[in-house]
């Protein structure tokens, strides 16, 4: 897909010298970027779900599991 963006002159200049120390095009310098800051913040998604559930079923622990939790953090060595 094509597309079109602006961009600040300083970035620019900085994509051209990267994608051809990497000897690939503007293009696919641009495409792994943008593909790698994507993924980055897939983790947020993520988090946000979780969030979601949490908030819908709530929080509340059992008494057991929470005391078991603390018992083995206490014996975990850090």
């Amino acid at each position: 897909m094509k597309t079109a963006v602006s961009i600040p002159d300083d970035i620019y200049s900085r994509a051209e010298r990267l994608a051809r120390a990497m000897k690939v095009s503007r293009s696919r310098l641009f495409s792994i970027a943008l593909g790698e800051y994507v993924d980055r913040h897939a983790e947020d998604d993520v988090v946000d779900r979780i969030n979601a559930v949490v908030d819908e079923i709530g929080d509340e622990t059992d008494p057991f599991m929470r005391e078991a939790a603390r018992l083995t953090l206490e014996r975990t060595v850090w």
